[in-house]
């Protein structure tokens, strides 16, 4: 493939909710063009996005696939996007590096709420959107129905460029309202026909929609058409393709991208009327280390600067790097500066990937996307540049994880494979974080959901020959006193020789859960000498450790030493280590111990409808909730709810919501666990001991 000037791009992602048919359109796309000389089918599993044996397996998008494809001289990167929400990350990063997002709505479902989601993430980036209502020869296809769903949930500036002629199984052509022209399809061939008299009223309705939105892009035109004057086709084009670029107009186009009907003319709006590189703002960065900004034009002769969006971790290519060019230009073999990473970098061969197939190119210029082999220290969000003209890019705004599972090898001895394997793909993936909990020792995997931690082990066992288990995760049990009590240790042993005497008074309090331990030494009269003190707190502390009712680290204690004796010769460090231990343990038993568990904070946004459902489940899952505030037409409970009710809230919730309420959630502090639940937490506690 040759190389593109920024002016002759069309950067595309194809966004919507799952099974809206993305993956197919790219397809038919890429056929159309001449990119591949047959359609390939999701049910088939021979598509050019989807290429993961996860993928084939479950016909769905899991990751973001990059097809770029020649039409009418012009270059479009079209970008495959999943729709399920748990890789809505592939999602975000795909829309910080495109100009334009084409909708994909289904003529059967209509506006579903992945629908609303990715017009959402659009709309916060800013770029130009048209819909393409895909699926139009399906049985109850009904183009005026999500038309105006459209409309109603998007505004008047999503307006029809296409109506289509006939529906369901007769759907055979589209009419244009712009060029007031008609078309049918047989396969690749698009045939203009006349448009069929039902059609005109219609068309002329939708046609003064389409010349007000038009007229208010410029003051001449708006003067032009108040005073009732035909604006020219010229005019007409000139002020769409203004309206668009600038996210005024949202066009509305049809067809089947499964029987590649009207996709040809969806490639055609792309090229006449969606944004190039060039047609959008500057790119505004900082100096790296400080806040002084730094402004890229998309133009070849600038310094150059890219950032990296993607990056997939291959057992046999090693790491290959997907970056966006947002000035200069950028040869093979050269080397190149991580801004983010302080590191130069060798790049060798620049690839144009298409799918999983790589397509050698010399150079790549402002405004377009490439890959690179075998980087050594760049990972996704780094900002590649020149180390004399230097800028960091603004990141990825990934989203944080909601659910947290345990890992564990599905074979004893893989615990290494396991973690080498799942750091590759944390690399591989920002919405996936790996972290070990010191305190339980397992391995903690985190998540959109519960789909993608079964991908990324799916993956894991693929890429890396390693399979996990994933479970709920142990809870971080505490225990405290609450009561006072005084309580001696004895330590004495003699077997022959030298013997062992330790011998200590305490007095163990509670203190408020701020505070895990203090001790403190009220010894008089050197009953216990002074270099034994410290043996005895280090007794206690160690005892601490495993506490009375489950084994759980205990918190919220005193201990004053206040008496004791001592033997000249018997008397050690360890020995006076032990009574302290031995004295601690049976105080702690005596002075009314009781569990404490995690509290988190939860942040719940839901649309106001979900409002009872969703504080009814907190208060079934023991939360408190604390308030609600109402902000951007979304409701935000506010609550306290305990650790151990929230390790499957994610999947929870997208289903009470339709998916459209999320959560975010840290920790608060410790509290008392009920009784009744208490005992079911020691009784396992100790069977586990057993």
């Amino acid at each position: 493939m040759k190389s593109y000037k920024s002016d002759m791009i069309r950067n595309v992602g194809l966004i919507g909710h799952s099974g809206s048919g993305k993956t197919s359109l790219a397809e038919a796309m890429l056929y159309n063009s001449g990119a591949i000389d047959r359609l390939g089918k999701i049910d088939d599993g021979n598509t050019v996005c989807d290429y993961d044996p996860e993928e084939i397996k479950r016909k769905i998008s899991i990751s973001t696939s990059l097809a770029p494809c020649e039409w009418k001289n012009i270059k479009i990167n079209l970008l495959d996007t999943p729709g399920y929400f748990d890789f809505v990350g592939e999602v975000k990063s795909t829309l910080r590096v495109v100009e334009n997002a084409v909708i994909v709505a289904c003529a059967v479902s209509g506006v579903e709420v992945g629908t609303e989601q990715v017009f959402q993430y659009a709309k916060e980036v800013g770029i130009p959107r048209m819909f393409f209502i895909n699926k139009m020869d399906r049985e109850n296809a009904n183009f005026n129905k999500v038309l105006e769903q459209i409309r109603e949930f998007f505004g008047p500036k999503a307006v029809p460029f296409q109506l289509p002629i006939g529906s369901e199984a007769n759907f055979n052509g589209v009419v244009d309202i712009v060029a007031q022209k008609a078309y049918t399809f047989d396969g690749k061939n698009v045939k203009e026909t006349p448009i069929p008299d039902e059609l005109k009223d219609e068309m002329e309705e939708y046609r003064s929609m389409i010349m007000e939105a038009v007229a208010e892009t410029d003051d001449e035109l708006l003067m032009k058409y108040l005073e009732g004057e035909e604006l020219t086709q010229d005019e007409i084009q000139k002020g769409l393709r203004i309206g668009v670029r600038q996210g005024d107009i949202f066009p509305i186009l049809c067809g089947s991208a499964l029987t590649n009907k009207g996709v040809s003319l969806l490639m055609d709006t792309i090229v006449s009327y969606a944004a190039s590189p060039e047609d959008r703002p500057e790119e505004v960065g900082t100096k790296p280390g400080s806040d002084e900004e730094v402004t890229r034009k998309c133009r070849a002769d600038e310094p150059f600067s890219a950032l990296v969006f993607k990056t997939m971790a291959d057992p046999y290519v090693g790491r290959l790097t997907l970056f966006k060019v947002f000035s200069g230009s950028l040869k093979s073999d050269s080397s190149v500066y991580n801004v983010t990473q302080d590191k130069t970098e060798k790049f060798g061969q620049i690839y144009v990937m298409r799918g999983k197939k790589q397509e050698n190119i010399t150079e790549v210029f402002a405004g377009d996307i490439a890959a690179v082999a075998k980087l050594q220290h760049t990972t996704t969000n780094d900002t590649l540049g020149e180390k004399d003209n230097p800028v960091v890019l603004k990141p990825i705004d990934f989203p944080k994880p909601v659910l947290t599972l345990a890992a564990a090898p599905k074979s004893s001895g893989d615990e290494d494979k396991i973690s080498s394997g799942l750091q590759r793909l944390m690399e591989e993936d920002k919405t996936f974080e790996v972290t070990k909990n010191n305190e339980t020792g397992q391995l903690l995997v985190s998540g959109m959901g519960e789909i993608h931690l079964e991908v990324l082990g799916a993956r894991l066992a693929n890429k890396f020959g390693s399979e996990m288990v994933l479970d709920t995760p142990a809870v971080p049990y505490r225990e405290t006193i609450r009561g006072t009590t005084k309580v001696e240790g004895k330590h004495k042993k003699q077997s022959g020789g030298r013997g062992q005497y330790g011998h200590v008074w305490i007095e163990i309090q509670p203190l408020d859960l701020e505070n895990e331990f203090e001790f403190e030494d009220k010894i008089f009269g050197g009953v216990v000498p002074k270099q034994y003190v410290p043996a005895v707190e280090k007794g206690i502390r160690e005892a601490l450790q495993d506490g009375v009712l489950a084994g759980y680290p205990m918190v919220g204690v005193k201990v004053i030493l206040y008496d004791g004796s001592y033997h000249p010769v018997d008397s050690s460090e360890m020995a006076f280590k032990i009574a302290g231990s031995m004295a601690f343990k049976k105080g702690a038993a005596e002075a009314k111990p009781v569990l404490l568990e995690p509290i988190m904070d939860v942040t719940v946004v839901v649309p106001d409808n979900y409002m009872g459902d969703i504080i009814g489940d907190l208060n079934k899952r023991r939360g408190r909730v604390l308030g609600m505030e109402p902000k951007a037409g979304m409701q935000h409970i506010k609550a306290q709810v305990p650790m151990a009710e929230m390790f499957r809230y994610a999947t929870d919730l997208r289903s009470m919501t339709q998916g459209r309420g999320s959560f975010s959630s840290s920790f608060s502090h410790y509290e008392e666990v009920p009784a009744p639940i208490a005992e079911k937490v020691i009784a396992e506690a100790q069977k586990n001991k057993e």
